[in-house]
């Protein structure tokens, strides 16, 4: 069956149109925007970390991101002209796809210059995706369940040395850190050694090397792998746990935020986590653009996000193919461009205010299926309440102040449920009948793991390739495209690459 059998002409559905009373939109919205706050904050937290900003830059990032988020899903929602919007209840946020190759980007160059370079990146490949939209849908055959499940697999697991660095204080290379003392008497030991050395052999003789008497001394850091550190973490994936299994409804669906609410309420009673940023920072404040400076533009890095771009859209028209049966409003080719037209412009708009790619958010268009209200005035009226929140810095400091180990809890399950949802996907591929399926998952998943078990494979390569090759999920959606193409060809059934897309809105 075509694409084009799939995505009928558009058509009037009073139910997504239909405008509720003020006060059921405000709390039907703010539904919504429970949902996704875990998740919006996540990805600024993680790269403004990795680049090494200062709390309030981190803060900025995450004020930035709740404006943006509103602001673009007000554009999906409503929509703007023919062209943008996909007018059906879409939420938007920042697409967890991005954070791998963004953070070997950070790895590359940190700071406000790195910041720059990343911003740089995500306005280019904007750009390239609002161009490249109605393209999308010749484009799907290439993202059979195959490619996507493996790509989607590997995104998670790329994510999970972040939600475990979290839990354990750090990232890895913080556990220990040189014993400057002890290495400072080595090295004074070895130069009296030397000396001494050099003093009984003739004069024409050369003078021996100075060699430590082992290797550099290395020191554990306290607060790495710390067992109360550990124990809050653990607490805060347990408390997530009983509330999926035994809450319902709304509830279960916001486990993950209420999870870390009592992370940080245990924090607090620790001791563990201090206001004095959020008492600083003021009540009320604009998110401008080019916060950082004028961005960067390297063009490795902006061909890196718009391939991260191509896959994030084509999760989109999942959803958006998703969300049509879901309301029972028929989407036309030129409703799907507008939508995935408008992850473009969002991920443009993005970058010009200092924040990242965006993309619409699935848990969303689970709760539209849970709730069974259809409206997209509610998402209309959860981005009003997302502007406000992105305008409130306080709201941002009180976020940024939240440990990484309570955050650890919460990310082992956050983005275990992102590699959870692409196993989920391959397990309706064909591998009895067809076994090359197997070298595409096994070699791609491979490639991807490269970064994650030798950080430093590139370090003998160019320096400018150091953002593509650094980036796992970059090298498995390569591997994995051409793997397919190579064992499968290109005439795969776009059904199957349909039904694999909206498989991965569940994530």
């Amino acid at each position: 069956m075509s694409m084009r059998a799939q995505l009928g002409p558009a058509e009037e559905v009073d139910e997504v149109d239909r405008k509720l009373p003020v006060s059921r939109l405000i709390t039907l919205g703010l539904q919504h925007v429970l949902v996704m706050y875990a998740g919006a904050i996540a990805v600024p937290l993680i790269v403004g970390r990795a680049l090494k900003l200062s709390p309030e830059q981190v803060a900025m990032l995450i004020s930035a991101d709740l404006f943006c988020c509103g602001l673009v899903t007000l554009i999906q929602s409503l929509g703007f002209s023919r062209y943008f919007g996909i007018k059906l209840p879409v939420m938007m946020g920042v697409t967890f796809a991005s954070v791998g190759p963004m953070v070997a980007m950070a790895g590359v160059q940190g700071g406000p210059e790195g910041a720059r370079a990343i911003f740089g990146a995500i306005i280019g490949a904007g750009i390239i995706s609002i161009a490249i939209a109605p393209l999308m849908s010749r484009l799907l055959r290439f993202f059979p369940p195959v490619v996507t499940g493996t790509i989607i697999a590997i995104i998670g697991i790329s994510l999970m040395r972040v939600g475990i660095g979290w839990a354990m204080g750090g990232p890895a290379p913080t556990a220990q850190s040189v014993d400057v003392p002890k290495l400072v008497a080595m090295v004074d030991k070895a130069k009296i050694d030397a000396a001494a050395a050099a003093a009984s052999l003739p004069p024409e003789a050369k003078a021996p090397e100075m060699k430590l008497s082992g290797p550099v001394p290395m020191k554990d850091n306290p607060n790495y792998g710390a067992l109360d550190n550990m124990g809050v973490a653990a607490f805060v994936l347990v408390v997530i746990l009983l509330l999926v299994r035994y809450a319902k409804g709304f509830v279960s669906n916001i486990a993950v935020l209420l999870g870390i609410v009592v992370g940080c309420v245990t924090a607090v009673g620790m001791g563990k986590m201090q206001f004095d940023k959020v008492a600083k920072a003021s009540w009320f404040d604009v998110a401008t653009p080019f916060a950082f400076g004028v961005p960067t533009f390297d063009p490795l890095m902006v061909l890196t996000m718009s391939l991260v771009m191509i896959v994030v859209m084509i999760e989109s028209t999942g959803m958006f193919l998703a969300l049509s049966e879901i309301t029972g409003r028929k989407l036309s080719r030129s409703d799907l461009s507008a939508g995935l037209r408008t992850d473009g412009l969002g991920t443009l708009i993005g970058g010009l205010f200092n924040t990242f790619p965006y993309t619409s958010f699935s848990q969303n268009v689970g709760l539209v299926g849970v709730t069974g209200v259809k409206s997209r005035w509610v998402c209309v009226a959860a981005g009003l309440i997302m502007l406000v929140l992105g305008l409130l810095p306080k709201m941002a400091a009180l976020v940024e102040a939240i440990p990484s180990f309570v955050l650890g809890g919460a990310g082992l399950v956050m983005f275990g449920m992102v590699a959870a949802t692409g196993i989920r996907i391959l397990a309706n591929v064909d591998f009895k009948s067809n076994r090359n399926n197997l070298y595409i998952v096994a070699i791609s998943i491979g490639f991807g793991m490269i970064p994650l078990v030798a950080p430093r494979w590139t370090q003998q390569m160019a320096h400018g390739l150091h953002p593509l090759l650094e980036s796992g999920i970059l090298l498995t959606s390569i591997s994995a495209v051409f793997l397919n193409l190579y064992f499968n060809g290109g005439d795969a059934d776009e059904l199957g690459a349909i039904e694999a897309a909206r498989a991965a809105e569940a994530h």
